[in-house]
């Protein structure tokens, strides 16, 4: 099957079944991750060297299954395809933004504070309504490209071993990649092979917020704003997704019991419930296209 085909059937798997209920390979992952930074970053005593070590013991062993997998005759196909609808989280981002919106649009400040801080790593105990509609459009247009776009990126670019490789890695910097005592040195290699990864797409997906969106706004909020934000792959999804929606997103944010002043991102009205939508229809439409490009390159490849 062409990888256009096998990136349809990922992400139609993905829009029908959501993730897996029980048994998520990334859920296992997860706990194993978990008991090899006990053994490798003890007491939080482990150092870059510990954190290269524990990052190829989690991720390379199970690319390299996969790629054994991938090659089997007749079925193959199948485990490229499994191993793309593992990794999506388009439907479940989704699932987890809805609630928020539904909870600010019914004045629900408190239902709307806790769904939305089952998505973010900020305080959400004292949002208002605005600050509760900023992070959760933030969120998605993030995750929109670590959990979506870069997946498909990766499995285009080497099947099922690419995409496993960058969604443990993923994974390894969403647990690992903190800039705290625990995790500084540790953490590291997780943070850095993530941004590595995540480079060329985050600037696929933000030039494709910028395609769907207010283009001259979002190339403009990239050019300018981007540079100012902590994370060189971040800055340029958001800043492209918030001139893309003509929303103001960015701005002060409690991490930890510390307010970090982050750079404005867009211009226009600060967010509100329906922006949480319109970032999630830019995720939507977003893969569409990158689809309709791929089967149509495809096409004219064959």
């Amino acid at each position: 099957m062409s990888v256009a085909l096998l990136c349809v059937a990922g992400v139609a798997l993905d829009a029908l079944l959501g993730e897996p209920k029980r048994w998520h390979p990334l859920v296992a992952f997860g706990r194993m991750a978990e008991r090899i930074e006990q053994r490798f970053n003890s007491g939080g005593r482990g150092w870059r060297s510990h954190g290269v070590t524990a990052w190829v013991l989690a991720v390379l062993p199970l690319t390299i299954l996969a790629t054994a997998l991938s090659w089997l005759p007749y079925i193959g196909w199948l485990v490229d395809i499994a191993a793309l609808y593992c990794a999506l989280g388009m439907r479940s981002l989704g699932e987890h933004v809805q609630p928020v919106a539904e909870a600010l649009r019914a004045n629900n400040l408190d239902e709307a504070r806790t769904r939305v801080g089952y998505l973010v790593s900020r305080q959400t105990s004292e949002l208002d309504s605005t600050e509760v509609a900023r992070a959760a459009t933030e969120s998605v247009l993030e995750n929109g490209s670590d959990a979506v776009f870069a997946a498909i990126f990766w499995f285009v670019v080497a099947g099922a071993p690419g995409v496993v490789l960058y969604r443990l890695s993923n994974t390894l910097d969403a647990m690992w990649g903190y800039r705290n005592e625990r995790f500084e040195r540790f953490g590291w290699a997780a943070a850095r092979i993530d941004d590595v990864l995540n480079y060329i797409p985050a600037r696929l997906v933000a030039l494709t917020y910028a395609a769907l969106g207010k283009t001259r706004l979002a190339l403009k909020s990239w050019r300018k704003q981007a540079p100012l934000w902590d994370s060189p792959n971040a800055g340029p999804v958001m800043a492209a997704g918030a001139g893309a929606l003509q929303v103001q997103l960015g701005g002060a944010a409690i991490y930890h019991g510390v307010e970090e002043q982050r750079p404005q991102l867009g211009e226009g009205a600060p967010a509100q419930a329906r922006d949480i939508e319109r970032a999630l229809n830019l995720v939507y439409f977003g893969v569409l296209l990158w689809l309709v490009g791929l089967v149509i390159g495809g096409f004219y490849l064959a």
